[in-house]
């Protein structure tokens, strides 16, 4: 009775064990915490902050509008503006998307538009600059 008592309790130890699987490529990579933003700043010809509107990021691979996470609660400061943060990285490429910035000058109404790459994938722990510009000039 003892054995038979001992057998089924080894018998439903070994059945409830369930070896974790985990099927994914991004399993070995080790993050830091720190969140990371991309700020852009729109300056006039005295490169004093301007204000702007009609402010717009598209990326140029899929044609849609970027938003980044933080920008709603931190586009506090005239002329600076949250491009992509760390909540973008899944959305952007592993090589790298070039993102269009488009605003227009309250002051004199001229528009200007640039482009920056920046890097991502869903492996990525955090956005990266590519290249272009940090900031842009109404003449």
């Amino acid at each position: 009775m003892k054995k038979i008592g001992l057998a089924l309790l080894l018998v439903s130890t070994l059945l409830s064990c369930k070896e974790k699987t985990t099927n994914t490529e991004c399993e070995d990579r080790i993050c830091t915490e720190e969140f990371r933003s991309f700020v852009i700043k729109f300056v006039d010809n005295k490169a004093m902050a301007a204000e702007v509107k009609d402010f717009n990021v598209v990326n140029q691979r899929t044609g849609e509008k970027v938003y980044a996470s933080s920008a709603a609660a931190s586009n506090l400061i005239k002329g600076s503006f949250i491009i992509v943060d760390d909540g973008n990285t899944k959305s952007l490429s592993e090589a790298g998307d070039d993102l269009k910035i488009t605003g227009t000058s309250v002051e004199t109404n001229q528009t200007k538009s640039v482009i920056v790459k920046v890097k991502g994938g869903k492996c990525a722990c955090h956005i990266e600059k590519v290249s272009g510009p940090e900031q842009i000039t109404f003449d």
